[in-house]
């Protein structure tokens, strides 16, 4: 089983002519409220590749609250670990450009009082994976990571959004996934320069650490067991990207957690974040495991 510990948020999602700068207003048309949160975000991603997926976070008592979680319970997520609190659900303001590129503020509230103690909640032990990331205050994020180990269990982390990461965090690591930029912060953390793929090599081969970084439109490029993979995404139609690197986390998490090699893994994540750029929003685009399979025959080798 995966168990997400992350963000629960409801997304403000509008489309503009393009992304505004500093002091800048630009008129967008329509909105729509649309559930996310990377924790919620990858639950639900994992989900629907075909992996029994729990979810473990905090989120409002207000009139968000079950738009947020709505199609989480629709697809079965488990999420008896999650609690209500008194603080506003996390929202996430987002602008999408004509290209499907986006912005993003987001406001935490409720994310802010997730609690690594939730996890006690459930049976976590060896044969799972914890599934980390950056939306909730980072001392859980670490505290969730060591209760994880200690029983057991996998522990996976995507470095979003980009931020400062411990030494303690990264030796408790079996899988991390990050973008280029979020690579250099974590090389920082261990005093490592240079480029992002020599630095997810590093972790690779002297720290042990499966890793993985997403290049956009490149593809991604993976480390594991001595071994180096690289990968091109499938040529697709983009609507927007918002949602497309959870949906990349939570089919990549859910092909391990399968029983797939890791290159196998990483055509699945590559397939899912190609499809999820097809569908305007965050979980509404996330694809169903049939889908996923069909397109990931297609990842080329890079």
């Amino acid at each position: 089983m995966i168990v997400v510990f992350g963000s629960i948020n409801i997304d403000l999602v509008t489309r503009t002519e393009r992304i505004p700068g500093p002091g800048e207003t630009v008129l967008g048309g329509d909105y729509q409220l649309v559930p996310g949160g990377k924790g919620a975000n990858q639950a639900l991603a994992a989900r629907r590749a075909g992996a029994k997926s729990a979810l473990v976070g905090a989120y409002g008592r207000d009139e968000f609250a079950d738009a947020a979680l709505a199609l989480l319970r629709a697809d079965g997520v488990d999420l008896t670990a999650c609690r209500a609190v008194d603080a506003r659900t996390g929202t996430a303001f987002i602008a999408v450009d004509p290209d499907g590129e986006n912005a993003i503020v987001l406001a935490s509230g409720a994310n802010a009082m997730a609690q690594a103690s939730q996890l006690e909640k459930l049976p976590l032990g060896p044969g799972d994976l914890l599934l980390l990331q950056r939306e909730v205050p980072i001392g859980e994020v670490e505290a969730a990571a060591a209760y994880a180990k200690s029983r057991g269990a996998k522990v996976a982390f995507n470095a979003a959004p980009a931020g400062t990461v411990s030494r303690a965090l990264i030796a408790s690591l079996d899988y991390l996934v990050v973008n280029e930029h979020e690579a250099r912060l974590v090389g920082a953390a261990l005093g490592l320069d240079g480029d992002p793929e020599g630095i997810m090599l590093d972790l690779a081969e002297r720290r042990k650490i499966a890793s993985v970084v997403t290049l956009g439109a490149a593809g991604a490029v993976g480390f594991c067991a001595g071994k180096a993979y690289r990968s091109l995404p499938p040529a697709v139609k983009v609507v927007d990207t918002t949602g497309a690197g959870d949906a990349f986390v939570g089919a990549f998490a859910a092909a391990l957690d399968c029983g797939r090699d890791f290159g196998a893994a990483l055509a699945r994540g590559l397939a899912a974040g190609s499809l999820a750029c097809t569908i305007a929003g965050a979980q509404p685009s996330f694809p169903r495991a049939e889908a996923i399979e069909f397109l990931a025959a297609t990842v080329q080798a890079a």
